[in-house]
């Protein structure tokens, strides 16, 4: 008997209230049940995400306490035995034992790991969708991506030069970040903080796509940077005041402005599915190669939120979802 299916439960990380990285506790926990249309998953690693950190504080959603949060999990699939990655609206990834909707659960073949599974399938398939569906992007084009050095931007930046984009531009925050992100492919790699930031932008024709995955001031400097038709494309960003942009603002240079939620995709099996099929052929072909910044144990899910609070990571964070220290 698998030692995550015993009659005293799971073992996962879970909050019983809402608030800082402090708030994490390793348990036993009830197993998920699988139910109409859900399949439960044997865990390997769970993934990390940025929107995590607002899950745990509860700004992003609130979900019945005690709550298991973790978006993303490869593992073994029920039954069958099969090698599987899934997507978890609802939280749950922090155990050994997670449910998913089927719908929400794609194959991983033979030809990818598990680290590049689960790197790719929630920020893959963002920086995938929001390149493709919401910014449209053409051969040939320019491209600025935020936070290149990121678990979404990192993949954009490749995914952008696999998509044919002109020139790419990565902005991020350290020397190091910046240097990762050139060995990506980047053309250009800027400080997002520098003081003339949309002048440089702007000074080889513009730009034709500014992904960002940040929010904050930069999109200011993103809009003075747009060419005539370019889009400014916010992902997963939280509203601000710098962020309002009048119609006479983006109708002086013919701009567009976008938003993407991954939640579209999942929406539409095919689209989703096909999204998968797609990043995974390109990792197989080692087209797309998924940084994995570090693996942590159960215990050490609270240090990981703390570096991604501070910006410390690159590329994804994963959980080893049998370890415990």
């Amino acid at each position: 008997m698998r030692p995550e299916a015993a009659v005293d439960g799971m073992r996962a990380t879970v909050i019983h209230r809402y608030g800082g990285p402090e708030e994490f506790r390793t348990e036993t926990v009830p197993e998920p049940e699988a139910g109409p249309g859900r399949v439960l998953i044997d865990v390997t690693l769970a993934g990390l995400n940025y929107a995590d950190l607002h899950c745990r504080t509860g700004e992003y959603a609130r979900y019945p306490l005690p709550a298991v949060l973790g978006a993303d999990v490869v593992g073994r699939r029920r039954g069958d035995g099969r090698r599987v990655a899934a997507l978890l609206r609802a939280g749950g990834g922090y155990a050994r034992v997670a449910g998913a909707e089927a719908a929400h659960t794609v194959e991983v073949p033979d030809g990818v790991d598990d680290e590049q599974a689960l790197a790719l399938l929630e920020q893959g398939a963002t920086a995938y969708g929001a390149l493709t569906l919401a910014g449209r992007l053409r051969p040939g084009e320019s491209v600025v991506v935020t936070s290149a050095a990121g678990g979404v931007g990192h993949l954009a930046v490749q995914l952008a030069r696999e998509l044919g984009a002109g020139r790419v531009t990565a902005l991020a925050s350290t020397p190091e970040k910046r240097e990762f992100a050139r060995s990506l492919g980047a053309d250009a790699a800027l400080d997002p903080a520098e003081p003339d930031l949309a002048e440089r932008l702007a000074r080889a024709g513009g730009v034709d796509l500014f992904v960002d995955l940040v929010g904050g001031p930069v999109l200011r400097a993103g809009l003075a940077a747009l060419a005539p038709f370019g889009r400014l494309l916010s992902v997963g960003a939280r509203g601000g005041p710098e962020e309002s942009f009048s119609v006479d603002e983006l109708a002086d240079r013919s701009a567009g402005l976008a938003g993407f939620w991954l939640q579209h995709v999942l929406a539409d099996r095919v689209l989703f599915a096909g999204i998968a099929e797609h990043l995974f052929r390109l990792a197989a072909e080692r087209r797309l190669v998924a940084r994995i910044d570090r693996t942590v144990p159960l215990s050490g899910i609270a240090g990981a939120h703390r570096a991604l609070a501070a910006r410390e990571t690159m590329g994804k964070v994963l959980v080893d979802v049998h370890r415990e220290d």
